[in-house]
């Protein structure tokens, strides 16, 4: 269905577009269309270093879902939640599946957890069994999960090894399957955790299964498509955008167990792939594969991107070097999670400095940031969006998710930004990481964006430290480029002072080899603060 004709808005408020439909499916009801219209229709490839890569088809996908949900039932009660705590394994995705037709709640976790994080995450999700693989990355998560269950009395510990082997043997016929309605829960996501303690989101059927259509639809994949992705299944990229999506469109999902430039390089070129996803580091390191050259790319079409900002010169890298159209995606885990998202077929200028419009029945505004009245054209404030998509809410937190989803029915992002008369939103920084000194706003990104005009800048934050006389003061912590000059304060204080007005300035400065990120590769802005007032940051020489 086509998308609506243009738009000419009076005020930053999109109404929901309807002209595409609000797919009211269950995941398990997905799979089991899917599989009943293509069952031979290859489904999902799972590829890692020195290993063969491991297959299914439609048919074959579902026989072992529907293996692990019975297989599930006989152990747990629909409505129970399951945490999973691995990689980009295949029984993964099984285990996805199979929960979901069994009624059951699949509660994903981080698998570069640490004992304590990992008791919180199955605390807080109130998680009846964890499924986990053996090892990761040299990580013991058998010995963590032996260490971490004695303190959580009632979970049930599933290790993958053998799982397949040992759920092919349970008969799905002497099992009742409950029936599962589209609006029920079907996932509790955790949010990145970028400013704080994670929070349990819950996901519904309906809200996944449509989004992950609607960003298919925006990016231009053809139906039946390969996709090649190595975007973490325990994020809604890896398991939505990638995975429900892979389903929605009955095409191959080639699935990376992690990332790795040359796996995904050969990928691409074996399996033909039509699409591939992938946060800005991992487009970054594919470009700069010694090998690039020897890969064949010519069935690429596009390249979605987002989970943090996405530099315009590497979009003009990627379009130039892989001969693809680009999209880039903006959302959070609470909306299931994209809300607009660019078109390969956006002008270079949209591409490249907005986030796109609003994907179809999310109704999207920019709110003023004091007043909470929709502001004006053009005008900075909170993103905040309404419709299908929105979480049921964050688990047993009333008091945040009221917080987070007001009387209205908007659920208030945190991000900052404007809407021009089109539609199309432009994302400028974080409302909490917004400085206020002596009275005046100070957004960080503006600050930012004028140090990476500075050539031997390879990359700037931003952020606000206490300060008695002022509140808040400017701080800048800048990565160098390498081989280049050396940075000193009194060269990017100038700079800054040329080009800005004084109080936005930093105050103090501080040089760093490498960022904080989260496992999805967005900047940890919070750590960086820790940082400073810890004193562990390397202050810039005067």
């Amino acid at each position: 269905m086509p998308e609506r004709g243009s738009v000419r808005l009076t005020q930053s408020l999109y109404p929901a577009d309807t002209s595409r439909p609000v797919l009211d499916l269950s995941v398990g009801q997905l799979l089991r269309d899917a599989a009943r219209e293509v069952p031979d229709q290859l489904a999902l490839v799972s590829i890692a270093p020195d290993r063969e890569p491991v297959m299914w088809t439609y048919a074959e996908l579902l026989s072992d879902a529907e293996h692990a949900a019975a297989w599930l039932l006989e152990r747990f009660q629909p409505g129970d939640h399951i945490a999973v705590w691995a990689p980009n394994v295949p029984e993964w995705l099984v285990l996805q599946y199979g929960s979901a037709l069994a009624g059951m709640v699949l509660v994903t976790t981080n698998p570069a957890l640490r004992e304590r994080e990992l008791e919180y995450a199955l605390r807080q999700s109130q998680s009846v069994a964890v499924a986990y693989a053996e090892a990761f990355r040299g990580t013991d998560m058998a010995s963590l999960v032996n260490e971490v269950l004695p303190n959580l009395p009632g979970v049930v510990a599933i290790p993958f090894t053998n799982w397949l082997e040992e759920l092919r043997e349970v008969d799905p016929g002497e099992v009742t399957f409950p029936e599962v309605s589209p609006g029920g829960p079907t996932q509790i996501q955790f949010t990145s955790g970028t400013t704080g303690s994670p929070k349990a989101a819950v996901l519904q059927h309906r809200a996944m299964v449509t989004n992950s259509d609607y960003i298919r639809a925006r990016c231009s994949s053809p139906d039946r498509a390969v996709w090649v992705s190595a975007m973490p299944l325990f994020h809604t990229a890896g398991c939505g955008m990638a995975g429900l999506g892979n389903l929605v469109q009955r095409g191959t999902l080639v699935l990376a167990q992690n990332f790795d430039s040359g796996l995904m390089l050969s990928a691409i070129s074996r399996f033909k792939a039509d699409v591939l996803i992938g946060v800005p580091a991992m487009l970054r390191a594919l470009l700069a594969h010694p090998q690039l050259a020897s890969f064949d790319f010519s069935s690429l079409r596009v390249i979605v991107s987002g989970g943090d900002a996405v530099p315009a010169d590497l979009i003009d890298a990627c379009e130039k070097t892989f001969t693809v159209g680009f999209s880039t995606v903006y959302g959070q885990t609470e909306l299931s999670p994209i809300v607009t998202q660019t078109s390969p077929h956006d002008t270079n200028h949209d591409n490249r400095f907005s986030a796109g419009k609003p994907l179809w029945n999310a109704e999207v505004a920019i709110l003023d940031v004091i007043g909470g009245k929709i502001a004006p054209i053009a005008t900075e404030g909170e993103i905040c969006s309404r419709g299908y998509q929105t979480m049921i809410g964050y688990l047993d937190m009333p008091e945040e998710t009221a917080a987070t989803i007001d009387g209205q029915g908007w659920l208030h992002t945190g991000d900052l930004g404007s809407m021009d008369e089109r539609g199309y939103v432009t994302v400028t920084g974080r409302l909490k990481d917004m400085i206020i000194r002596g009275g005046e706003n100070i957004y960080p990104r503006e600050i930012e964006q004028v140090l990476l005009e500075h050539p031997d800048v390879g990359n700037a934050v931003v952020v606000g430290v206490p300060d008695q006389e002022w509140g808040e003061t400017v701080a800048a912590v800048v990565q160098p480029v390498p081989d280049r000059p050396s940075l000193t304060v009194q060269n990017l204080h100038d700079f800054v002072r040329d080009r800005l007005a004084p109080h936005k300035t930093p105050k103090t400065w501080y040089v760093t080899d490498s960022l904080p990120t989260n496992a999805m590769g967005k900047l940890q802005k919070f750590r960086l603060r820790d940082q400073i007032t810890a004193d562990a940051l390397r202050p810039l020489d005067s």
